[in-house]
């Protein structure tokens, strides 16, 4: 076991105190510094608000959106991950992208395929879906209506527990990198998964009703609302040919969390270019692709 996984098995334990599929291939060092879920702020009243006992959580109503509704619809709403002590980390949801399954050849569900791995984007709309990527990162994302379709989750905005995100960030960079702002914590689909400390064993939980992560309405904040909704083509599957220009990424304009803008799609939807109500079907492409390139710079 290299050092690096090490850190990472001891920050992640200590963070959570979950068992979250430790590796059992080597003797763990301790670190010097543990991450322990503690936070100096009021503990929260979980799923209400203090003052008005108004429910926060989305139940499984919600979920039950054709997958573009959907993916539009979680923009501005809060991602909370619960640590065993009661400690909450939250981030807002700024960024996603819609795959259709079916005729999405960009999906890993193209063509009704049913693998062991993609089981999650065929259960009921609302069930985690994680999976691998490049061998070393995970990517979240939550099945919607419609056969083998989901939403992948792209970036977050920092609410609540950026010292512990942090800290699980630095787990797997290079050492003496330099600390991550927080604009940087959650601005990519991996890096999500890593500061809110989202397993591989999370695969298929039901994100409706699981104790240990949920989705919630913003009480404070109506972002998504008040925000223009950009759509632009998906990012790093160039290789789909025409599937790889269908304006199925969503963010909002001007955040600084958005893990990648691309300026041509936010000229058009300016100028009313881009349709307001996409469906499978009717898109038509003219959307740009400049600015949309995957780098490591999404996973690091």
């Amino acid at each position: 076991m290299t050092g690096r996984k090490r850190k990472m098995v001891a920050l992640t334990a200590a963070a959570s105190k979950l068992d979250v599929n430790k590796r059992e291939n080597g003797k763990e060092s301790t670190p010097k510094k543990l991450i322990h879920c503690e936070s100096d702020e009021a503990e929260q009243s979980r799923y209400f608000t203090p003052k008005t006992g108004e429910q926060l959580r989305l139940g499984e109503e919600f979920f039950k959106q054709p997958c573009i509704t959907l993916a539009k619809a979680f923009l501005g709403k809060v991602l909370v991950r619960t640590c065993a002590d009661g400690t909450e980390l939250r981030g807002r949801i700024v960024e996603t992208e819609a795959y259709l399954g079916g005729e999405d050849k960009a999906s890993h569900s193209a063509g009704g395929k049913r693998t062991e791995r993609n089981t999650a984007m065929f259960m009921k709309p609302g069930t985690i879906y994680v999976y691998p990527i490049y061998g070393m990162y995970l990517c979240m994302n939550v099945s919607s209506e419609g056969e083998g379709a989901a939403v992948l989750l792209r970036s977050l905005e920092p609410l609540q527990g950026q010292p512990i995100m942090r800290q699980l960030r630095a787990a797997r960079r290079k050492e003496g990198a330099p600390q991550l702002k927080d604009k940087e914590l959650c601005n990519g689909p991996s890096k999500l998964c890593q500061a809110l400390n989202i397993p591989r064993c999370f695969d298929r939980r039901d994100l409706a009703s699981d104790p240990e992560v949920w989705l919630e309405r913003d009480s404070k904040s109506d972002l998504a609302q008040n925000s223009d909704i950009v759509s632009a083509p998906r990012v790093g599957i160039e290789s789909h040919g025409e599937w790889a220009k269908k304006p199925w990424r969503f963010y909002l304009r001007g955040h600084p969390c958005v893990s990648i803008r691309n300026k041509e799609a936010e000229r058009e939807s300016l100028s009313g270019k881009v349709m307001s109500n996409l469906g499978s079907s009717d898109v038509q492409s003219g959307t740009g692709q400049h600015n949309v390139t995957r780098t490591s710079q999404e996973y690091n």
